[in-house]
């Protein structure tokens, strides 16, 4: 029997449990009812919150496209202008070129008339000054020509009336002494006297010219002759010389240099001259005085 009731009992606390069981159930049903009903309300919540989101993100993506297609449009405008204005700066550089090239042209154009034209000029000039130089050329000559052959005329004039006259050692001779000499032998001449006449020892005699240099320590003693003969030449080198050393006794040391003088000389004459070592004094061509034979005595 107390089996059976503690068994009733037992059952009887069991059903109370499963009751309070059944209640808290119940109870926790009722919450996690409230619970989704909450969380329903915050899904709903979070769906209006992510639908309000959607809306804007589509307004401001509609917005932004709106933006972006102004942008876009700003920007072809602005390539369309551009590109304008650059067809236009190469419009007028390719203008400008085609022009500058033109006026480049013009310039090289001128510039190549203006080279022909003063090249010309240059050759009419230089032309003109190369007549000219060729007419005074010829004029020179000319006038150099004629003063040589009125030079030789008057020399061979004066020579004759000189000759004529007897003055040839005075009017020729002595006057060309000087410079003929310092010209060849490179002496100062200290001495010149003119038809020297001395007399020493009863032994007289004259002489045309002689010349002095004392600074060489050489005496020329010069034989003049009109009509030059080889007797001429051949008592002057074995009388005339020797005379003198003898009356000029005053230059025995110093070196003695003959010349045989005269208007013209002939070839054999000249010849003669050099073969005896005596230098031939001359008019030469009727030009001026001078020693014929200096080179060859020299050599």
């Amino acid at each position: 029997m107390e089996t059976l009731e503690n068994k009733i009992e037992e059952i009887k606390d069991i059903l109370k449990d499963f009751a309070m069981g059944l209640l808290r159930l119940e109870h926790t049903t009722e919450r996690l009812g409230q619970e989704i009903e909450r969380i329903g309300h915050e899904i709903n919540k979070l769906k209006d919150s992510i639908d309000e989101v959607n809306k804007q993100r589509e307004e401001d993506r509609k917005y932004w496209n709106e933006q972006w297609e102004k942008v876009n449009k700003q920007r072809e405008e602005d390539r369309k202008y551009w590109n304008e204005q650059w067809e236009k700066v190469n419009k007028q550089r390719e203008e400008d070129r085609k022009y500058w090239n033109e006026q480049w042209e013009k310039v090289n154009k001128q510039r190549e008339e203006d080279r022909k034209y003063w090249n010309e000029q240059w050759e009419k000039v230089n032309k003109q000054r190369e007549e000219d130089r060729k007419y005074w050329n010829e004029q020179w000559e000319k006038a150099k020509k004629e003063r040589e052959e009125d030079r030789k005329r008057f020399n061979k004039e004066w020579g004759a009336l000189s000759n004529k006259l007897g003055t040839i050692v005075e009017d020729i001779i002595f006057p060309a002494t000087r410079p003929v000499l310092e010209s060849y032998f490179k002496c100062k001449i200290t001495d010149l006297s003119l038809n020297r006449e001395k007399i020493k020892d009863g032994l007289q005699d004259e002489f045309d010219v002689i010349a002095v240099s004392d600074e060489c320590k050489t005496v020329f003693l010069i034989e003049v002759k009109s009509t030059p003969k080889i007797d001429y030449i051949d008592d002057f080198r074995n009388n005339k010389i020797e005379r003198f050393r003898k009356l000029f006794d005053e230059y025995k040391d110093y070196k003695l240099v003959p010349i045989f003088a005269s208007l013209r000389l002939q070839d054999n004459i000249i010849n003669y001259l050099t073969k005896h070592k005596i230098y031939a004094m001359a008019f030469r061509e009727w030009e001026y005085m001078d020693l014929l034979n200096f080179d060859s005595i020299k050599s």
